[in-house]
């Protein structure tokens, strides 16, 4: 049996925003598969994300085990004991939502997901694995936008630094492009999404 954390980042809802239709689509093929594993929803606007505080950049060097009630370092120790990560998000100016970026501040913790060596830093979060799932309004995969694609991109980066390197990625692209058929482009998406979680 895995832990699945599935990590929210629109302040839309299911109805309402095109990421969260393809991410919902996912997780209730994932659910039909593995009816057994514990899955946890982590909708970042409904926890209300911070940024960190001066105590809590103070705080990102616990002994292991410390502070696990902690209102930050709570989400570095639930996301350190998950075997499997799904991220929902919109592409926003080029990036990720600010709540996500802050999100990965409050998990990105020594000691608990990653920790310094001799040689440099070494994720612990390893052998585990990640699903993306994001929409964009243009086109970012290829040609010279892609260049320009930060959100995707920085999240398989800081997973990667965190140990965690089997990443895949499913994106609806062109959805705010004039006279593209969005709902054709987000059922082309929303079948790619079954067929990834049929082997996530």
């Amino acid at each position: 049996m895995s832990k699945v954390l599935y990590v929210k980042a629109d302040p839309k809802d299911n109805v309402d925003s095109r990421t969260f239709r393809i991410s919902e689509s996912f997780m209730q093929t994932y659910r039909s598969l593995h009816p057994h594993d514990e899955i946890i929803t982590l909708d970042l606007y409904k926890e209300n994300i911070g940024f960190l505080s001066a105590e809590s950049v103070k705080m990102h060097k616990p002994a292991p085990g410390e502070y696990r009630d902690h209102p930050v370092l709570k989400y570095a120790y639930q996301f350190a004991e998950a075997d499997k990560y799904v991220f929902a998000e919109p592409l926003w100016n080029l990036g990720v939502p600010a709540i996500l970026k802050a999100y990965i501040d409050y998990v990105s913790v020594t000691g608990i997901t990653f920790v310094y060596t001799a040689e440099g830093p070494k994720g612990l979060c390893t052998n585990k694995k990640a699903v993306n799932i994001t929409s964009r309004g243009g086109v970012y995969s290829e040609g010279y936008m892609a260049a320009l694609e930060m959100g995707d991109k920085y999240l398989r980066t800081i997973l990667g630094f965190l140990g965690v390197t089997d990443f895949t990625t499913v994106a609806a692209e062109m959805l705010d492009v004039i006279g593209v058929d969005v709902e054709d482009v987000l059922n082309k998406t929303l079948g790619r999404a079954k067929e990834v979680a049929a082997i996530f």
